[in-house]
């Protein structure tokens, strides 16, 4: 699962999230930010841009676990989906500063995406700022998000599946599992589980 680091800071450039990020922290205390990914037994998370299982049950526990609240994702990701995600407020990652898609919003850089996280939508799906906000992928935005998250919710696969993009080993000194659901798929013959790993050490900024 995700032993992220990243010492970079990509500068914010959107002029509205440029502004907050002098105004407000990137991150409240009492706001739980949380990576949500499937991973298999190498820790692959995908191929071609897509999953490489089909396991229905982790759909649905992701339907579960993030409608009503803000999903945080690169565009490749959005793209393979193919649409907005609903009953949730969509942010897409890009460097394309031209890049746009109805129902959802745009940032350019993983700050502004927490900035704007912490700011009410139009929709009013979840204006807590103190609500979950998930991260759902790819491989690139994880690792930025990683320093930032207080939480992971890992969809843990106990087969390999044939994969392009991994997620590298979780740092246990910075990590503990608080809950671990496991379960048995028939369709792909293996065992998974739905387990919960909270942060004890935060990342330094």
């Amino acid at each position: 699962m995700a032993a992220f680091y990243d010492t970079r800071m990509p500068q914010a450039v959107g002029l509205k999230c440029a502004t907050l990020l002098h105004a407000i922290p990137l991150l409240t205390p009492t706001m739980t930010l949380s990576i949500i990914v499937a991973t298999d037994r190498e820790r692959g998370i995908g191929i071609n841009n897509r999953l490489p299982w089909r396991l229905p049950e982790d759909l649905a526990h992701f339907k579960r676990v993030t409608t009503g609240h803000p999903i945080i994702m690169g565009r490749k990701t959005f793209e393979s989906i193919g649409r907005p995600l609903p009953g949730r407020r969509n942010i897409v990652v890009t460097r394309n500063i031209a890049w746009q898609h109805a129902g959802v919003e745009c940032v350019s850089s993983v700050q502004e995406a927490m900035v704007l996280v912490q700011t009410p939508a139009a929709e009013q799906l979840d204006s807590d700022a103190s609500a979950p906000a998930f991260i759902i992928g790819g491989a690139e935005i994880y690792r930025q998000m990683m320093p930032f998250c207080n939480q992971m919710i890992v969809t843990e696969i106990d087969k390999v599946f044939n994969c392009d993009t991994f997620l590298p080993a979780l740092d246990m000194q910075a990590w503990r599992e608080t809950a671990r659901e496991a379960y048995h798929c028939e369709h792909n013959n293996c065992g998974y589980a739905f387990v919960t790993y909270e942060r004890v050490a935060h990342a330094p900024n």
